[in-house]
Formats: C-alpha cells, sequence, structure tokens
C-alpha cells in the first residue's frame, strides 16, 4: 500500500455513515471504523463498506491477556479488513499472540499495527495518570521497538513521532498518524496535531482524518485537498 488518506467514520449507527459514504461517486475513501460504529452495528457493518469497495482500517484497539487476543483476532480476521490494531502496552506475548489468531490459513492477514500513545496525551497526563515519566517520544519509540520485534506492521503514533519511528524502525515500518488538521481548522480535543502536507514531509505513511472531513461544509473537496495535500 501506498501513502493514502483514512477517513474516520466515527458514526453512531449504519444510516449515518452511508449517508456520508454516499456523497463520495468517485473515489472511495479508505475508511476508519472504530469502536462507537462497530459496537452500534456489529460486524454486518464492516462487510457491507467493504461491499461497496471501500478499503478499511477497523480501529477497535484490542488489550487483553495473549489467549483472548488471539482468539478475537481469529474472529477478526474473516472480516477481510486491510488494517487493525491493538495497543503495544498489551506487551510483545500479546502482539505476537494477536498475530498468530490474525493469519489465516493460507498465510494472509490483514496489517496489524499497534497503538502506542494516544494523540489525546500529553507529557503532563502521561505521568500524572499513568506514572510514566520517560520523555513521550522516548515512550513512543520503545513500543514502537516492541512491535516491531513482535512482527507487527507498524504503528499508531502523532505525525511528530512518525520520522523518528522510521529512523528507529526503518522505513518500511509503518506510521499511521491521527491528530492531522488543516492548518486553518479548529483542533479539537487533540494536543499533538500537524496538517496534511506537514505530516506527508515527515515521513507518515498514512493519516487519519476524522471531524475536518466528516463535518465539512462540503466533505468530498474536504477529502480530495486532504489527498492532494498528503497524497500528491
Amino acid at each position: 500500500m501506498g501513502k493514502d488518506v483514512i477517513v474516520a467514520c466515527d458514526f453512531a449507527s449504519a444510516e449515518q455513515t452511508f449517508a456520508f459514504l454516499d456523497k463520495f461517486t468517485g473515489r472511495k475513501p479508505f475508511v476508519k471504523i472504530g469502536m462507537e460504529l462497530y459496537y452500534a452495528e456489529g460486524p454486518a457493518i464492516v462487510r457491507e463498506i467493504k461491499a461497496r469497495g471501500h478499503k478499511i482500517f477497523l480501529d477497535l484497539k484490542l488489550h487483553d491477556i495473549p489467549n483472548t487476543v488471539k482468539k478475537a483476532m481469529a474472529v477478526l480476521r474473516n472480516l477481510d479488513v486491510d488494517i487493525t490494531n491493538l495497543h503495544a502496552a498489551g506487551t510483545k506475548n500479546m502482539m505476537r499472540a494477536a498475530l498468530e489468531g490474525l493469519t489465516r490459513e493460507d498465510g494472509t492477514r490483514p496489517l496489524l499495527i499497534a497503538v502506542t500513545q494516544l494523540t489525546s496525551t500529553d507529557q503532563q497526563s502521561m505521568e500524572e495518570d499513568l506514572l510514566i515519566e520517560k520523555p513521550i517520544d522516548q515512550v513512543v519509540m520503545h513500543y514502537a521497538s516492541c512491535a516491531k520485534e513482535a512482527g507487527l506492521d507498524g504503528i499508531v503514533c502523532s505525525p511528530l513521532e512518525a520520522g523518528k519511528v522510521h529512523d528507529t524502525c526503518g522505513k518500511n515500518f509503518l506510521t499511521i498518524t491521527p491528530g492531522v488538521r488543516f492548518a486553518d481548522g479548529d483542533v479539537g480535543d487533540q494536543k499533538r496535531v500537524m496538517t496534511p502536507a506537514q505530516a506527508k514531509e515527515i515521513g507518515s505513511d498514512y493519516i487519519v482524518v476524522g471531524r475536518p472531513i466528516t463535518a465539512a461544509a462540503d466533505p468530498v473537496a474536504a477529502y480530495e485537498r486532504c489527498v492532494a495535500e498528503f497524497c500528491d
């Protein structure tokens, strides 16, 4: 896969989701299905969006004991998504177990990426809430290295860390970066953000964009703008 813009379809229902996706009569965007939509509609929403021709990043952020995650991934592998994820904080053993569960009998599997630190987390909240006192970029790099050692394909990280991740783990280790906003947009509850053009320059492989596209007056135009800034 090359660079791409992934649209976060953070909607509460299939009706809202398809009303949004129906606007795209040309290029079909890569879609992220997160917890809100998946828990509302279940696996059927994944199958329907896939049947419409969209690539899918299933963003459920699994984090549990290794055997439980392995069994859950064995179920998710049948949904034919393109990318799925888990929390790197679950340890290398959990990540290896996830890979085992995600791999089909013919050896194929979706890409598996790890969440390092959420883009809503900053140094202060990491120290005060999680009692992690190392610098946040050091923590992200450590989690990234653990994910690579476990055999994963990449990580979710802030675009601010994408370049360092490639320096640490190699250029083929994927960086999927949320927290992307247009220069003239609202940052919302994200604390570590960057524009699509800046994310491209620093080396992000995929950017995940939600409200700047889904809440735009013209979502298709906003999506095409994002693609032009990041991919072209």
